[in-house]
């Protein structure tokens, strides 16, 4: 009998692969990301790599799957399905990383979205201190892009940043680490909030957003990484499909939801609930 061959198949719809933490109260993680895949039309595949315990007001744990159980979710999609992007998300140790890793690399999917996941918003540590070394050296260089805020950033650089210039600086450096095409994203960008970063690898380009002031930001990082990589799904160039994503998810913001205790989530189909009256901002 012959070895199934996805790659045979034509998708009646692109399909988008998210590999990271659940996330049980919905706004970010792998909810998150299946949220921002559809809502940005394609459909969306998922591999959980760890269970958290967290809600609008905290992280409180989590628990890695074993290794066997995550490999085991990717091999069982790559041979079924031809996937057109990946967004990673939490991959907390250096086991999970070297994994995921070896298995994309394999896999040779043509778009994917890295967004380095260190720290919770409540600052709870999500990628191990000993993951690090070998996130830069086998994961960076699969990435078509690398996500990092302007924290992330910092840490791959070693140096602050606080102004555009050390933003550009920066993901100029960060892109030497694999030659991944580098946005940073810069919600906390204390000189220009919501004005991002990309150096794809030959100009530096600027996307500048409304900043949102509000407490319901919850995922906002995740949201803005899969958006990308469907977008990217789509057939759009870097530039077009960042410029779309980040449409989109300032407008989840604007429509960030009232949830729970603390920081609620952004609203990743904000466009299903329009009121009467209110303008369409449709995704590009």
């Amino acid at each position: 009998m012959n070895a199934f061959d996805p790659c045979h198949l034509e998708n009646p719809i692109p399909l988008v692969l998210t590999i990271a933490g659940s996330d049980p109260s919905g706004g970010a993680g792998i909810q998150g990301d299946i949220k921002a895949i559809e809502a940005n039309g394609a459909f969306a595949l998922s591999v959980i790599t760890a269970v958290t315990a967290q809600n609008s007001v905290e992280f409180q744990t989590g628990h890695d799957l074993p290794l066997q159980i995550i490999k085991a979710q990717m091999q069982s999609l790559f041979e079924d399905f031809r996937i057109s992007a990946v967004k990673t998300g939490m991959l907390s140790s250096k086991a999970i990383v070297k994994c995921v890793a070896a298995l994309l690399k394999k896999a040779k999917i043509p778009n994917i979205v890295v967004d380095p996941v260190m720290r919770s918003k409540d600052q709870s540590t999500l990628l191990k201190t000993d993951a690090l070394k070998i996130f830069k050296k086998e994961l960076i260089p699969l990435a078509t892009l690398l996500t990092p805020n302007v924290a992330e950033a910092e840490i791959f650089t070693g140096q602050k940043i606080r102004t555009i210039s050390d933003a550009e600086n920066a993901a100029r450096n960060i892109s030497k680490l694999g030659g991944a095409a580098v946005l940073i994203k810069g919600g906390h960008l204390s000189a220009a909030p919501a004005h991002d970063i990309l150096f794809d690898g030959h100009d530096i380009s600027h996307f500048r957003g409304e900043f949102i002031n509000s407490p319901h930001t919850h995922g906002t990082g995740c949201t803005y990484a899969s958006a990308i990589a469907t977008q990217l799904a789509l057939g759009k160039p870097l530039k077009e499909a960042v410029a779309a994503a980040k449409d989109y998810v300032t407008e989840a913001i604007r429509h960030g939801l009232n949830i729970g205790r603390g920081q609620g989530p952004t609203d990743h189909f904000y466009f299903l609930r329009r009121k009467e009256g209110e303008s369409e901002t449709p995704i590009r």
